[in-house]
């Protein structure tokens, strides 16, 4: 066998990796736009998503280990499933 497939693999990784095809930390870990906090309710497992200046903003802790997660938008919420906080 060839280096010929080796270069072109090599090649593709390259490109797929330079342009952003993959990401190997996810962008809300180290882009501090992603503030929108999304919030798993503990009685009711509601998936509720909190933004800047909204009663319970800052109050809220994130926590990864129960699924809690940052968004970079309301979009990207709404997308996941989650619904904004009703104050």
């Amino acid at each position: 066998m060839g280096k010929f497939p080796l270069i072109v693999a090599g090649t593709w990784l390259t490109v797929f990796l330079g342009t952003g095809g993959y990401a190997f930390v996810p962008r809300s870990l180290y882009d501090p736009t992603c503030n929108i906090k999304g919030n798993i309710s503990i009685n009711s497992g509601e998936r509720i998503y909190h933004v800047q200046g909204q009663e319970f903003y800052n109050s809220t802790v994130i926590r990864r280990e129960y699924g809690e997660r940052w968004f970079c938008s309301e979009d990207e919420a709404r997308q996941a499933g989650w619904r904004k906080a009703g104050r």
